[in-house]
């Protein structure tokens, strides 16, 4: 992972670097983890500690325990390991697996039966993200600046957001997506009863199985690309982040809002061209793959800046204390 540019205020972060995948190699190899020589190397360790902590905030704000999460993490090792192995042409064995993922021969034939992962989307969820994209691509349900139009809801002229439905599936009631999406948080009607989108892509604003999907969906593909890099498997893919520290909360709130409508400028762009790609590609032997940009912003407390000080420091507790 590179560093384009360093000072005391800003990092421009560049983390699609090629890596070389001997370099990484010699770093598992060379770097002494908790399980002595030969262990996963400590930067990795450090940064596996920093990117568990929200999802750990997540798990414990959700009720999901450690036992609990701790069988959902055997199902996933194994399955990982499985993919691994059968990708690398080897022989497929419990004992392999054991090796590979340090589980007990009986954990795994416990769970190997149940390692298969459902990936679909609920329902809405499929059929929401079609709408929304042909809504802020198609020439018909945009206007001149490539924004998607305001759409009369069942009458008037078109396009109407019936149009809108009927051009992705006739066995759906518009009204019953209009219902649902109003539901969501995703469009509201103003007072020429014209629907007009919240968002510029199907998150919706309330929906908890709606919300769950995304955060899945969207954090795995953030995770799969940087492991990508950081293992070197290949020409690296697009990652990169700009960050800044010692502002104040007024210039981080300027600064999301900016994000926002530069980002969403940038998606409307490439939703455009990937739905032009994806027409022309329809029916094609080879169509077969999948891709997603993603924008995300973050502020907080610098915590950074503390993280040294506060970990030299430490206190003791008592069994009463944490």
């Amino acid at each position: 992972m590179g560093i384009l540019s360093a000072s005391k205020k800003v990092y421009v972060l560049q983390n699609d670097r090629k890596a070389c995948p001997a370099t990484v190699m010699t770093e598992k190899a060379t770097h002494d983890g908790p399980g002595g020589p030969g262990g996963p190397p400590q930067a990795f360790l450090k940064a596996l500690d920093r990117l568990a902590e929200p999802l750990v905030r997540a798990l414990i704000s959700l009720g999901v325990t450690f036992p609990l999460f701790s069988r959902v993490l055997k199902r996933i090792y194994i399955r990982v390991a499985t993919n691994e192995a059968r990708a690398d042409g080897a022989p497929l064995t419990v004992s392999r697996i054991s090796v590979m993922t340090g589980l007990q021969r009986k954990d795994i034939g416990q769970i190997k039966d149940q390692i298969e992962r459902k990936l679909g989307p609920p329902a809405n969820v499929s059929l929401g993200a079609r709408l929304i994209t042909i809504w802020n691509g198609a020439k018909s349900f945009t206007d001149s600046d490539g924004k998607p139009l305001p759409l009369p809801r069942f009458s008037g002229p078109s396009p109407t957001f019936e149009d809108l439905v009927r051009s992705v599936s006739t066995d759906v009631r518009p009204r019953a997506v209009l219902d649902e999406w109003l539901r969501l948080g995703v469009v509201g009607i103003d007072d020429q009863d014209r629907v007009h989108m919240r968002s510029d892509s199907f998150v919706p604003r309330q929906g908890f199985e709606e919300l769950s999907y995304f955060y899945g969906r969207n954090l795995a593909d953030h995770i799969a690309s940087s492991t990508y890099n950081l293992l070197g498997e290949g020409e690296p893919r697009l990652e990169r982040a700009v960050y800044y520290d010692r502002l104040t909360p007024d210039s981080a709130a300027a600064l999301e809002k900016y994000a926002r409508d530069v980002g969403g400028e940038a998606l409307r762009q490439i939703n455009r061209e990937a739905l032009r790609l994806a027409d022309a590609d329809e029916g094609k032997p080879d169509a077969d793959q999948r891709m997603s940009v993603g924008i995300y912003y973050y502020s907080g407390p610098d915590e950074d800046s503390n993280e040294s000080s506060n970990t030299e420091a430490g206190t003791e507790t008592g069994d009463e204390d944490v």
